[in-house]
């Protein structure tokens, strides 16, 4: 008799808990990139990218038992917009963790909204470093795992042996600090300003005729050299037509870039451009198993082999994984809780190496020259052997040379002088 109410009993409770499991509210992932604008040719397959990988989670389950879903907004490109959007996406949709941003100007915007409420935003864009906010963790490259070794590349005898060097980029806080660290770089190595061209453009900048013949003219004063381009969006489709257009091959002047890859290519004529570079910490050609298994699933989840994938959509990857692996690890989406599991967290990269989250919010990743082909891809003519650590504070800005960044609890720290523990 005490085993059948006991059974009674145990059936009841399972008849009150099946339907608590099965009505778990969903745990929400913003999307906070630009859909329209000047910004929508890069930042659009950023949505997919996070879109796929919440569709494929919940294809396994969920996480802690609970179904994902997004919320994607469009900040339109416009930079006050993204801290409306921010704030929307953490107090009125009440996201668990937000993906998002391009230019480093929209992340500048976000910051006071993600650290004032507590939330946190997977940054997934090369930047210019100087900066390890407790609430970002940084997928992208920092200027030692990109802009840095591209130059270095540039002046070696692989790369050319530039000596004069053309700084193209877009105007805003990006392009001017990289450039500010890459004139400091070359300063250590005896470049003279006199051999440095620097020029800055606006969002959306469409008539690059005069700019490119004054590049021609700078390079025909008697010494090799190279332009490094910061320009983003939608411009680089103009600029690189217009470097065509005016004959100029990679052989004579060679371009490597740090925001153009597969993606700003796939509309242009990249036959007139094969031999020109870019900078990243993956391509699509990279050969590897994990790496062809995104490709598949990028292509299935968007139902066209024909579209590209790209190093800012690795990055989303990398950091969703992590995000993933660290909420699983802390049994929670509190951001308290996520954010100590995200400290080590490891993650087998499409690029061919383990990407490590450090205590600095910044990720180790390795680094490749890439050239471009006349299809639109790149081949691989550089790249480290194993992953590099983001520096958050570049050594070549005399104020912020001995800043480190380490967010391990209970010490915690923005910018201040203790060496990081790892």
């Amino acid at each position: 008799m005490r085993f059948t109410k006991f059974l009674m009993a145990a059936g009841a409770v399972a008849l009150l808990s099946a339907p608590a499991v099965a009505q778990q509210p969903p745990i929400k992932v913003g999307v906070l990139h630009s859909l329209s604008g000047t910004m929508a040719i890069s930042e659009t397959t950023l949505k997919d990218t996070v879109l796929m990988l919440i569709d494929a989670q919940n294809k396994k389950g969920g996480l802690l038992g609970r179904k994902l879903e997004a919320v994607v907004v469009d900040p339109a490109s416009n930079w006050p917009l993204f801290a409306e959007k921010a704030r929307e996406l953490i107090q009125v949709q009440k996201v668990d963790v937000v993906f998002g941003c391009w230019t480093s100007v929209s992340r500048k915007s976000v910051l006071p909204v993600f650290k004032e409420l507590n939330s946190l935003l997977f940054y997934p864009v090369q930047y210019e470093g100087e900066e390890s906010q407790r609430n970002v963790f940084y997928t992208g490259a920092a200027p030692n795992q990109q802009a840095i070794p591209a130059v270095e590349y540039l002046m070696s005898k692989d790369g050319g042996e530039a000596k004069r060097w053309v700084l193209l980029g877009t105007d805003y806080v990006y392009p001017r600090t990289t450039n500010k660290i890459l004139r400091a770089f070359l300063h250590s190595k005896g470049v003279t300003d006199a051999d440095i061209m620097e020029n800055y453009t606006p969002f959306g900048h469409s008539d690059w005729q005069s700019i490119v013949a004054s590049v021609k003219k700078f390079a025909g004063e008697g010494k090799k050299t190279a332009v490094v381009s910061t320009i983003n969006g939608d411009a680089n489709v103009p600029f690189y037509k217009e470097l065509g257009n005016q004959g100029i091959k990679a052989q004579d002047i060679p371009t490597v870039a740090f925001s153009v890859g597969e993606e700003e290519l796939a509309g242009i004529d990249t036959k007139p451009l094969v031999g020109h570079l870019a900078a990243w910490n993956y391509f699509q050609s990279v050969k590897n198993p994990v790496n062809e298994a995104f490709i598949k699933q990028w292509h299935a989840f968007i139902k066209s082999d024909k579209r590209v994938t790209n190093d800012p959509m690795e990055a989303h990857v990398i950091g969703f994984q992590m995000w993933v692996q660290a909420v699983e690890q802390a049994g929670t989406t509190n951001v308290d809780a996520v954010r100590q599991a995200m400290y080590g967290q490891k993650v087998k990269a499409p690029g061919g190496f383990d990407s490590v989250m450090n205590t600095n919010h910044h990720l180790s990743k390795p680094v490749m020259i890439g050239e471009v082909q006349g299809n639109g891809q790149f081949q691989i003519v550089w790249q480290t052997k194993g992953p590099i650590k983001a520096d958050a504070w570049s050594p070549f800005i005399p104020e912020n040379k001995d800043k480190h960044a380490d967010w391990t609890y209970p010490w915690v720290c923005e910018s201040c002088t203790k060496p990081t523990y790892n």
